[in-house]
């Protein structure tokens, strides 16, 4: 093989075909479709003009074509200079763009001796399809390694995806290019048929960061538990659900057992969706393993009975989107997702990493998905952390990383959010900051904090106060501002566990109403429904009716205000008496009025079955009273024999 510089020479003087620019050409697995003089289809489906030939003579178009053949050269240079590089997805797409006659093209090819470019035995190009009805799929069959026919459902489909579904069609054909380069190869070496990816595509649209109702995350759409068992660790710090290479793995374990299980890549696909059970009792039910006629039985949800055409519909497309009219111009391709790994043997700031490698966070943040904090987990030696770079930068990195001060490192603390916490008060106990908070836990702002929530807590390194990393606290709390983070004033923020809504307790107001007395009452701790109904002597049918809750409703929320009409005693000449003390309702009836009220000092043994309800009705007092004269926080934990006070100290 002659030297590299006299071969690009070469290659360089060799003439592309006068009057032709090279045409833009789709990723890897994207067939090259027909001739201009093919029709085409426009976004609304109609017919669109064949595109005029380039006039000789015509200039602009003649510089536009030398651009791109300039463009494909500088891109092929780079790699024929490196020896030890491997064909990637941007160098495949340069040596499509130049077709397969290109001299170019074939001498590039004999200097690389690469077969994994050589594309003689490609399949000729599916001719444009008009009509789905007359597709002959016996004759696109060979150009897939999963079982692909054409059902109605599956027609149904790619219609979709041409017309209503077709802008989230071009985002999925768009980043396919990032993942199809490394996801495939994960799915052969697992023994998997190589275009089981396009489930990923139907499943997220090769999206890191989807997120389903069901839970379900990442670009194979992992629920927790299915994660969890195959591998996928999921913790305060990290996601693997998130992760293409980690999930693809998983993604290919699980898809391989549900094959070994039932048989067929269409039972296969549709257990991954609902689950093998399910699909294993439709085939033992209607003695059949033939996939579209389980999918015309009761059994199955519409979504699992639409995943398997779905999946077919979108691999037709995707291999071949012109002949189903898409054009190139579409698709904003995604260069392929190529890194290289460093280990990490401490929690580490993102910040600090991405200027160490000279890189954007965003870049770090693409590359490693898994990621749920702004800073990598703790490590150590032993079990260092492996973080992902940008090809070419992890030189950089080890020299840069080792640099740095402790002024320049931020330690970690991971703080469980009590009752009463707010957010100002965390970064005083802590020595930091609010912003650096919010920054470091992925959140804009937050007027209140949830219960019980984990926060990592960027802490200045030295003594974990003040001193030694102050300037990369303030750092952070610079990067956080302009990356919109705002931390709310001290005195506009909510205490953890403070209730949402209307915050009462117990009776709110109390007025007639046509005659009737109308009682607004909060919900306050420890009350039930059954407990507020026997209260007002109503039945909690009534109360459910008056405050439109749900026959099955259990709990109340704390400070939720309900409507209560009290009840008027049979035989008497009105309603019963409602009584206000203190901010407190006591309801009384006709005979209950006449029960003496306890003297000073007197007290009440409680009875077995005896509850405080009871006994406050028995002595015309509240149950809120007796449980305040009495230090009492729960009234369903009062033991049997307890001596109540029955007034007011």
């Amino acid at each position: 093989m002659p030297p590299l510089s006299l071969l690009l020479l070469a290659l360089a003087s060799v003439p592309s075909p006068p009057g032709v620019a090279p045409k833009p050409v789709p990723p890897p697995g994207v067939h090259a479709l027909p001739s201009p003089e093919a029709p085409s289809l426009t976004a609304d489906g109609s017919l669109a003009a064949p595109p005029v030939p380039m006039e000789e003579g015509d200039e602009t178009e003649e510089v536009e074509a030398e651009s791109a053949e300039l463009e494909e050269l500088r891109a092929l240079e780079g790699a024929a200079l490196d020896p030890e590089s491997k064909p990637n997805a941007e160098m495949m797409q340069s040596l499509r763009r130049l077709g397969l006659t290109n001299p170019l093209r074939l001498r590039m090819l004999d200097a690389l001796e690469e077969p994994t470019f050589r594309e003689d035995d490609t399949p000729p190009a599916l001719a444009r399809i008009t009509d789905l009805a007359t597709l002959d799929i016996s004759q696109v069959k060979d150009r897939f390694d999963i079982p692909v026919d054409m059902q109605p459902l599956v027609a149904e489909y790619i219609q979709f995806f041409q017309g209503p579904g077709r802008k989230w069609f071009r985002k999925w054909m768009a980043r396919s290019t990032r993942y199809l380069p490394v996801m495939q190869p994960i799915l052969e070496a697992k023994g998997l048929p190589r275009d089981t990816v396009y489930l990923a595509m139907i499943e997220s649209g090769f999206s890191a960061n989807a997120y389903s109702w069901a839970h379900a995350a990442g670009p194979w759409q992992f629920i927790s538990s299915t994660g969890k068992q195959y591998g996928l660790k999921q913790d305060f710090w990290v996601d693997e659900r998130r992760d293409p290479i980690k999930a693809t793995y998983a993604a290919a374990s699980y898809l391989k057992d549900l094959y070994g299980e039932l048989g067929h890549w269409y039972l296969a696909w549709a257990g991954y969706n609902t689950g093998s059970y399910r699909v294993r009792k439709m085939v033992e039910r209607y003695g059949t393993n033939d996939w579209w006629l389980l999918a015309e039985e009761r059994g199955l949800a519409k979504e699992t009975k639409h995943y398997v055409p779905k999946l077919i519909a979108a691999a037709l497309v995707a291999k071949n989107p012109v002949a189903f009219g898409f054009s190139e111009e579409e698709f904003q391709y995604e260069s392929a997702l190529d890194y290289e790994e460093v280990k990490l043997t401490d929690a580490t700031d993102l910040d600090v990493l991405a200027r160490s490698a000279g890189v954007s966070v965003t870049d770090v943040q693409d590359l490693n998905p898994e990621l749920k904090r702004w800073c990598t987990p703790p490590a150590t030696a032993a079990k260092p952390y492996v973080l992902r770079l940008p090809k070419g930068t992890s030189t950089r990195f080890a020299e840069n990383f080792q640099k740095l001060s402790p002024a320049d490192r931020l330690t970690f603390r991971v703080h469980t959010v009590k009752r009463g916490d707010t957010l100002s008060q965390i970064a005083q106990q802590y020595g930091t900051a609010p912003e650096a908070i919010l920054q470091m836990n992925r959140l804009k702002s937050a007027r209140t904090l949830k219960l019980r929530a984990e926060l990592v807590i960027p802490v200045p390194s030295g003594r974990g106060g003040s001193g030694d990393g102050g300037g990369a606290l303030a750092s952070k709390v610079a990067q956080a501002r302009r990356s919109g983070v705002v931390a709310n004033r001290p005195e506009d923020e909510v205490p953890a566990g403070t209730p949402k809504g209307p915050v009462a307790a117990g009776p709110v107001k109390t007025e007639k109403v046509n005659g009737r007395t109308r009682v607004t009452y909060g919900v306050q701790e420890g009350d039930s429904l059954w407990l507020i109904a026997n209260r007002f002597q109503v039945s909690v049918d009534d109360m459910k009716k008056w405050n439109n809750l749900p026959r099955r409703n259990r709990t109340l929320s704390l400070g939720t205000l309900l409507t209560v009409w009290p009840s008027e005693p049979a035989g008497s000449a009105g309603p019963a008496k409602v009584e206000e003390r203190g901010g407190t309702i006591v309801v009384a009836t006709a005979v209950a009025s006449q029960a003496p009220v306890g003297p000073k000092g007197k007290v009440h043994t409680l009875a077995v079955g005896e509850t405080l309800w009871s006994v406050a009705q028995r002595y015309n007092v509240s149950v809120e009273d007796i449980m305040k004269w009495n230090h009492i926080k729960d009234h369903r934990t009062v033991p049997t024999g307890k001596l109540l006070s029955l007034s007011a100290p």
